[in-house]
């Protein structure tokens, strides 16, 4: 089984790839200071609190990418020490990923963006835009020939919870939830309303600008929507076509099967 990494700032994803099936999921909190050895022991606790995992299942690859360079130290420590009998794939520059970036400076893309660029025009074809809600919200234009163009970088969901919260004297930090009107009746379903229809605005209003400047027939433009807040915009957002949790971990076993080593085959 391929075990596949995912480290974002907030939280981290973790997929078990039986084949192409991801056959059991796991996301944890990010926390740049644990230690490889406590990495170790909360990796194989929840591997091993499954019943799939067996004995004769053990995990045969590692596909790791990081937006934390802490995170990622402990990673490749944990890959040494825990798994070095296992052939490990993270994705840095040198390894292999079909993506031409043709940014002006392609090394200030975050590996993540590649691999959920590799993942959707793998799964949907180009031109395509992935919109990944995390702790920031990003917009990655992907042309028909499966290049990466470019994108958008926004605030993220629960980073403006935050800002409205820390920074307003008369607001405080609420649940993330649908109100029951656009016009709230109080404070919390006023911010509620200005976070969820602001940001399906955001989205909509982005996308469809990008997509005019992607594609001559803006209708041609797949959008896939991923990341952990994306559930929440669901169904608010006009120009989203299809939800796709677990792109990143599906660009991982795409990767992983790029740069496999002859020992893995």
């Amino acid at each position: 089984m391929l075990l596949t990494i995912d480290v974002g700032n907030t939280q981290t994803t973790l997929g078990l790839f039986d084949g192409e099936e991801i056959v059991e999921h796991w996301r944890i909190s990010t926390d740049p200071r644990r230690t490889a050895d406590e990495l170790a022991v909360l990796l194989q606790g929840l591997m091993g609190a499954h019943p799939i995992v067996s004995a004769d299942d053990r995990v045969a690859g590692l596909a790791i990418c990081s937006s934390v360079p802490a995170v990622l130290h402990e990673l490749r420590e944990v890959t040494r020490r825990y798994y070095g009998d296992v052939p490990a794939v993270i994705v840095e520059p040198g390894v292999k990923t079909g993506v031409h970036v043709l940014m002006d400076n392609p090394k200030e893309v975050g590996a993540d963006r590649i691999v959920n660029a590799l993942a959707a025009n793998h799964l949907y074809g180009g031109p395509c835009i992935v919109v990944d809600f995390g702790t920031a919200t990003t917009f990655d234009a992907i042309n028909a020939r499966g290049d990466y163009v470019g994108g958008a970088i926004a605030p993220g969901i629960e980073i403006s919870v935050d800002a409205l919260g820390g920074r307003t004297a008369m607001l405080r930090k609420i649940e993330l939830a649908r109100p029951r009107n656009v016009i709230g009746k109080n404070t919390v379903e006023g911010m509620q309303s200005g976070i969820l229809y602001g940001f399906a605005g955001q989205v909509d209003g982005l996308v469809n600008r990008m997509a005019k400047e992607l594609a001559k027939d803006p209708n041609d433009v797949q959008v896939i929507a991923t990341g952990g807040l994306a559930p929440l915009v669901l169904g608010e957002a006009d120009s989203i076509d299809v939800h796709e949790p677990w792109l990143t971990l599906i660009g991982l076993r795409l990767i992983f099967e790029r740069n496999r080593p002859a020992t893995a085959a």
